[in-house]
């Protein structure tokens, strides 16, 4: 940990744990995590990026249907790959320490395929798909679906979910803040 602990300077681990939900011995955890990921890469650069591929190889990523979405949303790049600032940014929303409501914007732009700021029937469909993988819905079963979601949170009738309605959702659901999380 002394190894780690030289690449960031007192004042850098106290603005990430500011900046984060993290304690200074839970960022460098992180950092070691995140060097375990690419150790060559990493070495001593602090300012290393990671390619998507590489990020995905973390244990809960790689078996969550969203992985890839998740690196775009957190990627300061917006092309998937990742920083440390990143990675810590992400492991910050997604651990235990986060509100709900931080939670919630960020599952919100996860699920915001297109970045249009609302949940169509093109959002959903694709949320709908990641999470029912190889067993596939056919076109009425999946119109079906989308219809009752859309029944049940659509508040204004405008055949898309809004944040507040999307977080509307969040408030009913009891487990949400247990699903979305990563451990360090």
């Amino acid at each position: 940990m002394g190894q780690t602990r030289s690449q960031f300077s007192e004042e850098e681990l106290q603005d990430y744990e500011d900046l984060t939900y993290f304690t200074k011995k839970e960022v460098l955890y992180a950092h070691q995590k995140f060097k375990a990921l690419a150790p060559e890469k990493v070495g001593h650069n602090k300012n290393a990026k990671l390619p998507m591929s590489k990020i995905l190889t973390y244990p809960e990523l790689q078996v969550n249907p969203f992985g890839d979405r998740i690196c775009h949303v957190f990627s300061s790049s917006q092309d998937g790959d990742i920083t440390f600032e990143d990675f810590l940014d992400m492991m910050s929303v997604f651990s235990e320490a986060a509100p709900k409501a931080v939670k919630a914007e960020h599952a919100f732009r996860i699920f915001d395929f297109d970045g249009d700021d609302m949940l169509g029937h093109s959002d959903l469909k694709q949320v709908v798909e990641k999470l029912t993988g190889e067993n596939k819905l056919n076109d009425s079963e999946m119109q079906l679906l989308i219809n009752n979601i859309l029944e049940e949170a659509d508040l204004d009738d405008d055949r898309a979910l809004s944040f507040a309605e999307f977080e509307h959702i969040i408030d009913r659901s009891s487990d949400f803040l247990n699903a979305f999380r990563i451990r360090l």
